[in-house]
């Protein structure tokens, strides 16, 4: 049976089958959601925020714990959405607000311009560039030595 969520801040709802995973309806309504890993939890591209209705979803496993650990946007009402499985009704998910760099080349067509979403980091989700600063070549420069492989990078960095 089908279970409504709401998606915040664009104010959308979508269905969803009971035990299904956040994640699907998020690609369903085309929203800008990168899931590196694949959808197994080891990275937090897919990191969203519970508003209303923690209780109606699956509970955190270990893995989605240790990969939430990672990133500096972490809060406690924080879940990946290729783990968290709906499955009850009231579930309302806020968006974090900004766009993951995917690759250098991400930065380079946008230098100069004003930044009209936060450019977020794409291991630790901190904001690089806040919106309405100048996009400028310093980006580049912090971002020079990432790997953006993230899911390969998250796995490395939990096996020490």
């Amino acid at each position: 049976m089908a279970k409504r969520v709401r998606i915040e801040p664009i104010a959308q709802e979508a269905d969803i089958e009971t035990n299904g995973a956040l994640l699907s309806i998020l690609m369903e309504e085309d929203l800008n959601i990168l899931k590196e890993c694949g959808g197994r939890g080891m990275c937090a591209t897919c990191h969203v925020y519970i508003q209303e209705g923690m209780d109606s979803l699956s509970p955190m496993a270990r893995r989605e714990q240790r990969t939430l650990e990672v990133i500096t946007t972490c809060k406690p009402n924080s879940r990946l959405a290729c783990q968290a499985r709906v499955m009850a009704e009231g579930v309302i998910v806020e968006l974090p607000i900004g766009m993951y760099v995917q690759s250098i080349q991400d930065i380079e067509a946008l230098i100069g311009r004003r930044c009209e979403r936060p450019l977020l980091h794409p291991i630790t989700g901190q904001t690089l560039v806040e919106v309405g600063q100048l996009i400028s070549r310093s980006v580049i420069k912090q971002l020079q030595n990432t790997d953006f492989r993230v899911g390969e990078h998250l796995a490395k960095s939990k096996k020490v």
